[in-house]
């Protein structure tokens, strides 16, 4: 016997019923993405690696660390499962022009790939949707990012999330901070973590990211970026404050706020629960202004946000939000072999007139397919026997409302004559 395999660790299958909670998400999330205007764009899951390296950071975990990355046999180039989704969408936005007339929302979902330690909430394939709004200079774009997700939480039903928001500043204001940032944690050495002491030269904005308990006084104590900012960054970062407060929206400024990829700049934010342990931020983004000219593009502004479905879909499952799986109308009994090709005649028929019909498959005496009928969720049982197939009729009987069995004929026009007895009209 050939040894049983399994999926690969932290790479997990989706089945039934579970599936029904992703299928209904999913369905929220192309509403809200319909309500905003934004347009769907899928990218491949395989990139260069020179895209994540030159458009997330060199020196970021992700990069160094995280990345499923090979070199094709065939012709030795350099190949990542995309590790997250921005910048491939910069590189489509590219690569085809998007902003030849003008600023784009574009929206995507689909897996990402990390190689890191599985736990709850953090999987090496994941899978995000994020929302990216490019050409867009203003913070009346942050707001209506941040605001989107909102009411995703209102269509989900989903409460108690709370919104963290920071400013990055801009490239010279950055280099300023850095500067006071490697002093101050050159002259705490001794305090510093074996991470902490590898990027204190190459990117010692991530030590205020650690989430090492042991340091986190001496962060609490370091220098701040928002001290740093010049009138363009600050007023823009006030404005975003003021749109957010006329919108209701709470939030709460954290300046040790810096996210995990070396692209942001000016707003960064992220939407954070207490219900899901260590990892806390079930949606983060941010404006990322840089990253077109870094990628090869001209220079344009962009702002986006990503979200990871499953720890949304852990925050469902915790508030019992479990949407029922999808029943069929009709559950299609054969009781009589030789009715086969009428029975498959009129599901097709009421299929074609939008219901949903499940045939059974396998065999069984009537009392059998009964039990699988029920067992289905099916509303109705169309019961195809001999006596059917002799008089040119079906037997419907209804399964959820105590209903009694019925006959009704199927040899002249099935799908009208059927359908009023199987939606109750």
């Amino acid at each position: 016997m050939n040894p049983k395999l399994s999926a690969v660790k932290g790479m997990n299958d989706i089945l039934p019923p579970e599936s029904a909670r992703w299928e209904w998400f999913e369905s929220q999330v192309r509403e809200l993405m319909r309500a905003y205007g934004y347009r769907n764009v899928r990218t491949p899951i395989v990139e260069p690696t020179a895209l994540f390296v030159r458009g997330i950071g060199e020196v970021t975990d992700i990069v160094e660390k995280e990345m499923y990355s090979f070199t094709d046999s065939l012709n030795g180039e350099a190949l990542t499962l995309r590790p997250e989704n921005t910048a491939s969408l910069v590189r489509a936005t590219i690569e085809h022009n998007l902003l030849y007339d003008g600023g784009k929302r574009l929206w995507y979902t689909g897996p990402m790939f990390r190689h890191e330690r599985p736990q709850r909430g953090r999987y090496r394939q994941f899978h995000q949707v994020g929302a990216e709004a490019l050409g867009f200079a203003g913070p009346d774009v942050d707001a209506e990012l941040i605001l989107m997700v909102r009411r995703l939480w209102t269509m989900l039903g989903l409460h108690g999330l709370r919104l963290e928001i920071n400013c990055l500043g801009q490239a010279p204001e950055r280099a300023s901070h850095r500067a006071k940032l490697i002093a101050y944690f050159e002259a705490h050495a001794a305090q510093l973590d074996e991470d902490a002491r590898r990027r204190l030269h190459s990117n010692p904005l991530r030590i205020l990211d650690t989430k090492n308990p042991a340091m986190q006084e001496l962060v609490q104590d370091a220098p701040r970026l928002l001290d740093e900012l010049g009138e363009e960054s600050r007023a823009h970062f006030e404005g975003l404050q003021a749109l957010l407060r006329a919108a209701g929206q709470d939030f709460v400024v954290n300046p040790r706020l810096v996210r995990g990829l070396d692209y942001y700049n000016l707003s960064v934010f992220e939407w954070v629960s207490d219900q899901l342990g260590a990892q806390g931020t079930v949606c983060a983004g941010g404006r990322y202004d840089g990253l077109i000219e870094q990628i090869g593009g001209k220079p344009a502004p962009a702002c986006g946000w990503a979200l990871g479905i499953e720890r949304v879909l852990d925050l469902l499952a915790q508030a019992e939000r479990q949407p029922e799986a999808p029943a069929p109308d009709a559950y299609v009994v054969l009781a009589y072999t030789p009715a086969l090709p009428r029975a498959l005649q009129v599901a097709e028929e009421l299929r074609a007139a939008g219901l949903a019909v499940l045939m059974h498959a396998g065999g069984g005496s009537l009392k059998s397919q009964m039990k699988k009928a029920d067992a289905s969720g099916a509303r109705h049982a169309l019961i195809f026997g001999e006596a059917e197939w002799l008089a040119g009729e079906v037997s419907v009987k209804s399964l959820r409302a105590g209903g009694e069995q019925q006959q009704r004929s199927v040899a002249l026009q099935p799908a009208s004559l059927l359908i009023d007895g199987l939606t109750g009209a």
